[in-house]
């Protein structure tokens, strides 16, 4: 069995979200989908939000990430926001850099 179990990491990812409105993870596959892709990045590179047993795998890692609420999982609206602040804040560069 996996500690902690899915429906743990589903309470902590939706916390945050008022009673009636859609949580933001709604089954296991989210949750599977969000660990695998930190533990991707993890691979790649980047550094752990967690402290790091020795020879801990990267999917551990981002569970226990998940688990501590240091990974944050974006609603589309969240996504769209942020994807628009970006291509703001690149275009104001860029005008800075003319």
């Amino acid at each position: 069995m996996i500690h902690p179990s899915y429906v743990d990491l589903m309470k902590v990812v939706n916390k945050d979200v008022e009673e009636g409105n859609e949580p933001v993870i709604s089954s296991r596959y989210s949750v599977v989908m969000a660990t695998a892709k930190r533990a991707r990045q993890i691979i790649a590179g980047d550094e752990p939000m967690v402290r790091v047993k020795a020879k801990q795998k990267p999917l551990s890692i981002a569970v226990n990430e998940m688990a501590e609420d240091q990974l944050k999982i974006l609603s589309d609206e969240e996504k769209a926001a942020l994807e628009a602040e970006n291509a703001e804040a690149d275009s104001i560069e860029e005008s800075v850099e003319e």
